[in-house]
């Protein structure tokens, strides 16, 4: 090992002696500043390099040009012990080369930025997008060349340990926020065909923050419904059952037989569909209504055609049929996704039926040619898909703008108000009218929970909007309250509040109240205002707290992203848990903090409808209605 004696930082101090015997702590005086400290020699480097974090100050007497070449020294000081230092001999423990400002950094430091970064990848290096790979490598650039990664064993135990137990503690501030404003369980899940058993991830929302809790595997399908309903008793056991509100989920039959079992042990806790699927559930009952099935059946139609025709034919058309849609798109609302693919492709499709190639081709295929291509060139199947799409606009607007992370509970009511009135003004007859806004009515209450009407009466922002008179509203708040509160009496005491709210009376009602009701957070609001009125209040947070969509668990889980077998069998059942924890979690601080769609790579990154589905995003819903004003432009003319 280096000497003392090689160390440039003793020649700028004057020790004064050391506190014990063959200890590297001294008492020392600063030769520039004359300032006088007591430390090993880090802090001597430390004092004169300018380094903070390690219990004393920069040197005042250093300029820059004095603190460049002291640099210098330390690089070159460093370059000889990396040739003295052998293999096996560990590298210090702080140390500083870089030129720049970065902020000093221990070996410890260094390797819980590198565990953090394969913890979130699972392990995996494709992760070059990753803001933890690029915190890894300035860190790295900061340690200087002495540093050595930890070793597979240490990155699967001690620091995955250390990991699980940071996220833990700050999740812990979260889980305090519970009693407060309630909480949502969220199931993001799939039934793994290949391997039959159903893979279900449980994450936990608030206002606070979305966390991922664990996953659990069924391997029973046959009676999924049973075990399911045991796993989400031990969670709501786990996160308090006074704490949970609802519980979203997507897993179809196994959803709703959990929640006939769930009813019978927690009556006040709701099972609400996922607002996202639910409308997307909504527009595919439209696209099925009789005036409009004949044109969706007729774009399957021209799809299949000009499919078969790019594979049997060579030729210059190359456009996708399938555009941008993904598999859950094409799951949920497969009819309005083909219906504008085909409609964006106008131009082309009609340029393609008039080209010689197609020409030659048609003539050795059947007569139903014919009738598409007639379809393609003529007026009718355009402008039934013209009218399908601007039904379907309202519809498509709500899932490209909704930020479903901090959707409280009454937007959702106030959606289907707007879509009404939205529909109302296409120009529609009145039959097809009224046919959209009983099938609207009818599956309401199928489709969405009764907390969003109780979330739009209690949500100050659309105060006066006529809820008492609507009966869709007034039939969820009585459903309700029915759930939420079993004793009569207190359901009295809280439509008596809900009274005095409407009436404006006491601190509901003072100026300060009224003018910030659509200037301040909704639940902000009641913590404010709705002190005269507890039981309402306790509600009114609690229910416009909540989320309404897994979409944001979607935009972190991938269907295909858990740990390998290799992974796994090297790691072990507990530590796999550890591990998905860790990278869930951490995945959530990205997203929570602006970075998200790291995780895929070249691949879309999330399954939610507002970024994932790429038709339904803003730019490209603005290019659908471009492409609706032209055709309607040539129509015209």
């Amino acid at each position: 090992m280096p000497s003392e004696s090689e160390k440039w930082g003793w020649q700028h101090v004057s020790i004064f002696g050391r506190f014990d015997k063959g200890s590297g702590t001294k008492r020392w005086k600063c030769n520039h500043c004359n300032l006088r400290y007591n430390g090993s020699y880090s802090r001597v480097r430390a004092h004169l390099l300018g380094f903070s974090g390690v219990g004393i100050k920069s040197c005042p007497a250093i300029d820059g040009s004095l603190r460049e070449a002291f640099q210098i020294l330390e690089e070159e000081r460093l370059t000889r012990k990396k040739k003295l230092t052998s293999e096996s001999a560990k590298p210090s423990k702080r140390i500083r080369i870089s030129r720049s400002s970065l902020p000093y950094a221990t070996k410890e430091d260094m390797d819980e930025i590198v565990a953090r970064f394969f913890y979130v990848h699972a392990l995996n290096i494709n992760a070059a997008n990753s803001p933890y790979f690029h915190d890894m490598v300035k860190a790295i650039a900061t340690f200087g060349p002495g540093y050595e990664p930890p070793s597979v064993d240490e990155l699967s135990d001690s620091f995955l340990s250390r990991e699980k137990g940071r996220i833990e503690k700050s999740l812990a501030q979260v889980r305090e926020s519970w009693p407060h404003t309630g909480c949502t369980i969220l199931c993001v899940g799939c039934l793994e065909s290949m391997l039959g058993c159903f893979h279900i991830n449980i994450f936990i929302s608030n206002p606070r923050g979305l966390m991922y809790l664990k996953a659990v595997d069924i391997d029973d399908i046959d009676g999924a419904d049973n075990i399911f309903a045991g796993v989400l008793g031990d969670i709501i056991m786990e996160v308090g059952p006074k704490n949970v509100l609802q519980i979203i989920s997507h897993l179809d039959n196994a959803s709703k037989l959990s929640d006939s079992r769930m009813l019978s042990s927690f009556p006040h806790i709701f099972w609400s569909p996922c607002t996202s699927n639910s409308i997307c559930m909504l527009m595919e009952e439209i696209a099925e209504m009789d005036l409009l099935k004949p044109v969706v059946l007729c774009a399957k139609e021209i799809e299949q055609c000009i499919t078969t025709y790019q594979q049997l034919s060579p030729c210059s058309f190359n456009q996708n049929l399938e555009g941008g849609s993904d598999r859950m798109s094409v799951k949920f609302a497969p009819s309005f996704c083909i219906v504008q693919r085909i409609f964006q492709l106008k131009q082309q499709l009609q340029e393609l039926v008039n080209s010689e190639g197609w020409k030659e081709w048609k003539i050795n295929n059947p007569d139903d040619i014919l009738n598409i291509e007639a379809a393609i060139l003529g007026d009718d199947f355009w402008s039934d898909a013209y009218l399908l799409l601007q039904l379907c606009e309202p519809f498509v607007r709500s899932i490209a703008t909704l930020n479903v992370d901090k959707l409280v509970m009454g937007d959702v009511c106030d959606w289907r108000v707007q879509t009404l009135e939205a529909v109302r003004t296409k120009g529609i007859d009145e039959g097809t009218l009224n046919q959209l806004e009983e099938l609207i009515e009818n599956r309401w209450d199928v489709l969405f929970s009764p907390l969003h009407a109780a979330g739009y009466i209690l949500n100050p922002r659309y105060f006066g909007k006529g809820q008492t008179k609507d009966k869709v509203v007034m039939r969820g708040w009585k459903a309700t309250l029915e759930r939420y509160e079993s004793e009569g009496a207190n359901r009295r005491g809280l439509r008596e509040q809900l009274s005095s709210y409407w009436r404006l009376e006491g601190s509901l009602g003072d100026e300060d109240a009224v003018d910030s009701r659509d200037k301040m957070d909704p639940v902000v609001w009641w913590e404010n205002f709705g002190f005269e009125t507890p039981q309402l209040q306790t509600l009114a947070i609690k229910v416009l707290s909540q989320v309404s969509s897994i979409a944001m668990c979607q935009e972190v889980w991938h269907e295909y992203d858990f740990p390998g077998p290799e992974t796994s069998n090297r790691l072990g059942v507990e530590r796999v848990e550890d591990l998905v924890f860790v990278r869930n979690n951490l995945r959530l601080n990205s997203q929570r903090n602006g970075i998200s769609n790291f995780f895929s790579g070249a691949k879309n990154a999330s399954f939610c409808y507002p970024s994932e589905v790429k038709i339904w995003d803003d730019s490209h819903l603005d290019q659908t209605k471009v492409t609706i004003s032209q055709s309607i432009h040539d129509k015209m003319c």
